[in-house]
């Protein structure tokens, strides 16, 4: 399968999926206003992100019932800044509603997206550039990702069952860049339950590229994440 694409200078645009919980975390709350510092996660990562210079927009999509983004992310809005509130009750169609909207606000089929975790709040302009560069003239688009470094295991009630071979296998990380019409067709196609927007585009048989990534840009899921993302700000002052 194969893509073609009719404009001949696309546009970007980030989409921020942040209508989650974060009841792994253990924040009280939804993870991406805990404190970092002296700013909510969230803010951290919008921040980021309205440092890449390539990116045209912009868009947050918010859980219906959230009240919280306007305080933890005051002056956030404008032209290029915008938020929605339409979130799902999966990654997936929180992802597929944001793409609704672009689309409202004049994305076409050919732009860019790029999808990124609001708890991946370590992300530098310089790696999503890394993606963009990467991928701006790919036919399929890509993530960044790790190499695996570590051991796996298979368990069975919290016994290892097998060692896993780590060759050739990559930790996912975000953001993940797909043209807006392709993604919106492979998220329909794939259902509601794919966690991340590569195993959608994969559903239909093409190959995302994968871009290097950093360590740091890892997602801050349990308690033990918010204290090592503290340190490592800290260290970077």
């Amino acid at each position: 399968m194969t893509a073609a694409f009719a404009t001949p200078h696309p546009r970007l645009f980030a989409l921020v999926p942040c209508a989650g919980v974060g009841v792994r975390a253990g924040a009280g709350g939804p993870k991406q206003y805990a404190p970092l510092g002296s700013q909510a996660m969230v803010a951290r990562t919008l921040q980021a992100l309205a440092a890449v210079p390539r990116l045209t927009a912009t868009l947050v999509v918010l859980s219906p019932q959230d009240t919280q983004f306007d305080a933890a992310v005051p002056g956030f809005g404008g032209d290029h800044q915008w938020r929605i509130h339409c979130g799902g009750d999966t990654r997936a169609r929180t992802v597929a509603n944001g793409l609704d909207e672009l689309q409202v606000h004049g994305a076409q089929a050919d732009d860019w997206v790029l999808v990124h975790d609001a708890a991946r709040c370590l992300v530098r302009p310089e790696w999503v550039d890394r993606l963009i560069d990467a991928c701006l003239n790919d036919a399929v688009g890509g993530l960044l990702a790790l190499p695996l470094a570590d051991t796996l295991k298979q368990e069975a009630g919290g016994r290892v069952v097998t060692t896993v071979s780590r060759e050739g296998k990559w930790a996912a990380q975000t953001p993940q860049m797909f043209r807006l019409g392709l993604l919106r067709q492979a998220l329909a196609r794939a259902g509601a339950w794919v966690t991340d927007e590569s195993s959608a585009i994969e559903a239909l048989g093409l190959a995302p590229k994968l871009v290097p990534g950093e360590a740091e840009n890892f997602k801050l899921t349990y308690p033990g994440d918010f204290a090592l993302a503290e340190r490592l700000l800290r260290s970077a002052g």
